[in-house]
């Protein structure tokens, strides 16, 4: 199994996107970030605050998005502008390349 931060971070905001899970992964990232037992353990100046910034920032990003596209659902804002019209015109400016790749 591959791991990677990237990994981790689309299934954690996979996890938090799900309505499912949502506040239980909010509830536990809260508790992780008070809670003395860390990853990294913060006895080391810099390092040991950087899994509770991460996830912190993550959390904070993901909920904040979370709540811009509730406000705007509320608000009957679209997040697709395409109208017929703007598909229309799109189709009739896409040009087909036949690409070649050159080493």
């Amino acid at each position: 199994m591959k791991f990677s931060i990237d990994s981790v971070y689309n299934w954690y905001r996979n996890l938090i996107r799900n309505p499912k899970y949502r506040w239980w992964v909010i509830l536990g990232t809260l508790v992780y970030f008070i809670s003395p037992i860390d990853i990294i353990p913060d006895v080391f100046p810099i390092v040991g605050e950087l899994d509770d910034v991460f996830l912190m920032t993550l959390l904070v990003t993901e909920v904040s998005g979370l709540v811009l596209e509730g406000w705007k659902a509320r608000k009957g804002v679209s997040t697709a502008t395409n109208t017929s019209d703007d598909a229309n015109s799109t189709t009739a400016s896409t040009v087909d390349v036949d690409a070649v790749s050159v080493k």
